[in-house]
């Protein structure tokens, strides 16, 4: 099968396509031909070389990349739990594994999978698991029943935290570039404030005495943390990211894990229209350089999506 390695890091050219025997799945696994992989920043900083001088990722002598994936299961091992033929969708949060869901097939835990939202395309079913599990987590780990702050709300995990933060009747502060503000508030932003200076100041004139939470998708540190109460909750989402907790603030960072009935629930919130499911564009599995050059570059709305 055609796969979508890593052999040495750099750049988008150092994507190399290599053919390799098809996966097996083992007890409690299914194989799973992909119809759809999306394609995230933690891919290209995996790509880069980033995330293993960082300590996250061992050195290894190929690395396949790709998390998301939506398609088809055509093997189960014993105990799986599906049926060949099964459409879903899944997780892969290994990361230093030689193949990933860039991948005309990928093997993976029966737990990190469910069934893929329905009426909607692969394309878009490929972006909900990474991205909507983290969000979940990460609201999970806030734990609040009152006002929630989502800076970076118009990226892909951020949408998400505010899409379900408002299914949970929170009240939701929502931070993000001038243009995007009709785009935020369709997910369910009560409030909005354009990123920039004094941010802690700004929302707490909305806000008196600060947000309860707040998830910074953003990466904006102590920024944030400024515009959190006394004793509130902070969650970063990148190693490293998570600023002094000041002010008695409970900060705590978002490590996401596969999550199989985690994510049958977001693709039911998905099917019904309540998860924003955004595709930039839809890319073959053989541009994958070319996914990577767009994804560096900036600017997307959505997730681009690679098919074999």
């Amino acid at each position: 099968m055609r796969a979508m390695v890593v052999r040495r890091f750099g750049g988008p050219e150092v994507l190399e396509p290599v053919d390799v025997p098809a996966p097996v799945p083992g007890p409690g696994q299914v194989r799973i031909r992909v119809a759809a992989a999306a394609v995230n920043p933690v891919d290209a900083a995996t790509r880069s070389g980033l995330l293993t001088e960082a300590g996250i990722i061992p050195p290894r002598d190929v690395l396949g990349l790709g998390w998301d994936v939506a398609g088809q299961v055509d093997a189960v091992g014993a105990g799986a739990g599906f049926r060949v033929g099964d459409a879903v969708i899944g997780l892969r949060d290994r990361l230093a594994t030689p193949l990933g869901a860039y991948a005309e097939q990928i093997v993976l835990d029966a737990a990190a999978v469910a069934a893929a939202p329905a009426g909607v395309s692969p394309a878009e079913a490929a972006t909900l698991p990474l991205n909507a599990l983290t969000a979940a987590q990460a609201l999970d780990l806030a734990g609040t029943t009152g006002t929630l702050l989502v800076t970076g709300a118009a990226g892909a995990v951020g949408g998400y935290a505010v899409a379900l933060a408002h299914a949970r009747k929170l009240r939701v502060v929502a931070v993000a570039g001038p243009a995007d503000e009709a785009q935020v508030r369709a997910f369910g932003a009560d409030e909005f404030v354009p990123r920039g200076p004094a941010l802690g100041d700004r929302v707490r004139a909305l806000v008196p005495g600060g947000v309860d939470a707040v998830l910074d998708t953003a990466l904006l540190g102590l920024d944030a943390l400024d515009a959190v109460r006394g004793g509130g909750e902070f969650v970063a989402f990148a190693a490293g990211a998570a600023p002094i907790p000041l002010r008695g603030v409970r900060v705590r960072g978002v490590w996401i894990r596969a999550d199989g009935t985690r994510l049958a629930e977001l693709a039911r919130l998905a099917a019904e229209g309540v998860l924003p499911l955004r595709v930039a564009d839809v890319l073959p599995l053989a541009d994958a350089r070319s996914a990577h050059e767009r994804l560096t570059a900036g600017g997307l709305r959505g997730r681009l999506v690679l098919t074999p």
